[in-house]
């Protein structure tokens, strides 16, 4: 498919009441500490209406490493997920750094054969990236286990958590668009403008690293797109120079949109004395590019997160702080 100017978009097919969601060690490994966590993601993920099963490899204790176990481990656990067909959708249960070390070993055939649902971000936004990259597979930038669902819910108002739990069910189950996501008043207008594309994103380090790979995202595909994507740790300029790395690889050449999530635990925007704010570093890349830039936007390590389905088509209008997914992230299940 990387030949192809624009991708073929798979969707994967509707999940229904009762359906298995596998709960899998896809990078770091599980403390004891978090055990409660991934027990919480149950009952969130049951209450859903869906059957729910903990990986092998999610055990705690286990660990290679920074790692859940080797890389091959992951990806064969992985890939019997894929290839299973009772398995309808796989939550990551944490992010790390061990993606990069399984991509070559991920079954292409069985996603294309059988596209699931694969809900994550962090170190999984690669797994989007490399599975929209090769296979056209929509990728749920979504809250996991232990940082999401079993996390930031769990300390969310009521009210908001009654939001999210209505929001993921329609995305897994809807196969009419969303429409306009959850704003929130944190929601910024860095740029002004309006845009529609497909979204591309994740955190922004691993979006500039994949492109130094063969796995990269063709540079045609982020023509029109609206990128987004958030960060956690490290200094303001790492954020900017992971965006000239954009800049001179061409995505900021071809985007029509941008959005950015909430940043987590980024040295030099404690206040202005510090440094530079996190818009005006990315208005400085962006030089005189005119393109629409909302801020400030919920989703990323902040959490929790609304989803941003990698492959979908959304609006933006920065003026009146909208975004809206306008397709369904899955198809019709036949």
């Amino acid at each position: 498919m990387t030949d192809s100017a624009s991708p073929q978009l798979l969707r994967p097919r509707a999940l229904r009441p009762g359906d298995l969601i596998v709960i899998a060690s896809l990078s770091g490994p599980l403390p004891a500490a978090y055990e409660r966590n991934v027990e919480q993601t149950v009952v969130v993920l049951q209450r859903m209406g869906f059957r729910v099963r903990r990986a092998p490899l999610l055990e705690v204790g286990r660990h290679r490493w920074w790692s859940a176990a080797a890389p091959a481990e992951i990806a064969a656990e992985f890939n019997g997920f894929l290839r299973d067909p009772e398995v309808r959708a796989i939550v990551a249960a944490d992010g790390g750094q061990t993606a990069f070390g399984y991509l070559d070993l991920i079954d292409f055939e069985a996603i294309v054969a059988d596209p699931k649902p694969i809900l994550g971000y962090s170190d999984i936004s690669l797994l989007h990236l490399v599975l929209y990259a090769r296979a056209g597979l929509v990728g749920f930038h979504a809250d996991m286990a232990v940082p999401g669902f079993g996390g930031h819910w769990q300390t969310a108002p009521a009210a908001r958590r009654a939001e999210l739990e209505t929001l993921y069910s329609k995305l897994l189950t809807d196969t009419e668009p969303i429409g306009a996501l959850p704003a929130s008043s944190s929601w910024e207008c860095w740029r002004a403008g309006r845009a529609e594309g497909p979204l591309i994103g994740g955190v922004i380090n691993r979006i500039a690293l994949v492109q130094a790979t063969r796995f990269a995202v063709p540079l045609e595909w982020f023509d029109g797109a609206v990128l987004f994507w958030e960060e956690i740790g490290g200094h303001t300029s790492h954020v900017w120079s992971y965006l000239q790395v954009m800049r001179h690889c061409g995505i900021l050449d071809r985007i029509s949109g941008m959005v950015v999530g909430v940043p987590r635990d980024i040295a030099g925007l404690e206040s202005p004395e510090a440094g530079p704010a996190l818009s005006e570093i990315v208005l400085d890349v962006l030089g005189d590019r005119d393109i629409p830039v909302l801020g400030n936007v919920d989703f990323g390590h902040a959490g929790p997160n609304l989803p941003m389905p990698v492959g979908v088509r959304a609006g933006l209008d920065t003026r009146q702080r909208t975004l809206s997914l306008l397709e369904p992230a899955v198809r019709p299940r036949r």
